[in-house]
């Protein structure tokens, strides 16, 4: 699947807004989630996990998951290979999504205040939980 950026030509058919709650629950606030103790302890329990509304395993709610800019924090795909891991192909992946540019280093922070990092955790909320934003009267 691939996305197309809006151009200054294109025009929006509707504006009516869709809301909701976040959570499959239909409640503003997530009070219980489980993740899954297999997936936990198996290979991509060290950079990712999955987290669900109930202990049955059901409704994924979000994901967690570890970017590092140097594959740090999640076994190699190959020991020969060093450096080359689960944690530095998410680090690729969002930055080629958000900073569309493969030599780009992610800073956070404003004026002052910037910090660049070689690593974060990401929440990646599932796409079914929300309509157009997840704050209402945001983009975000």
């Amino acid at each position: 699947m691939s996305f197309k950026r809006f151009e200054a030509d294109d025009f929006v058919v509707s504006s009516d807004a869709i809301t909701s709650t976040l959570w499959s629950t239909d409640a503003p606030i997530l009070t219980e989630f489980y993740t899954s103790s297999v997936q936990a302890a198996g290979s991509s329990g060290n950079f990712y996990l999955s987290v669900y509304q109930t202990s049955s395993l059901t409704n994924t709610q979000f994901d967690i998951s570890y970017a590092d800019s140097k594959g740090s924090g999640s076994e190699d795909y190959n020991t020969v290979v060093p450096g080359k891991s689960p944690s530095l192909s998410s680090y690729g992946q969002y930055r080629a999504l958000i900073l569309e540019d493969e030599n780009k280093s992610f800073t956070f922070g404003v004026d002052n205040n910037v910090l660049t990092t070689e690593n974060f955790w990401v929440l990646s909320m599932e796409r079914a939980r929300y309509k157009e934003s997840l704050f209402p009267g945001s983009k975000n």
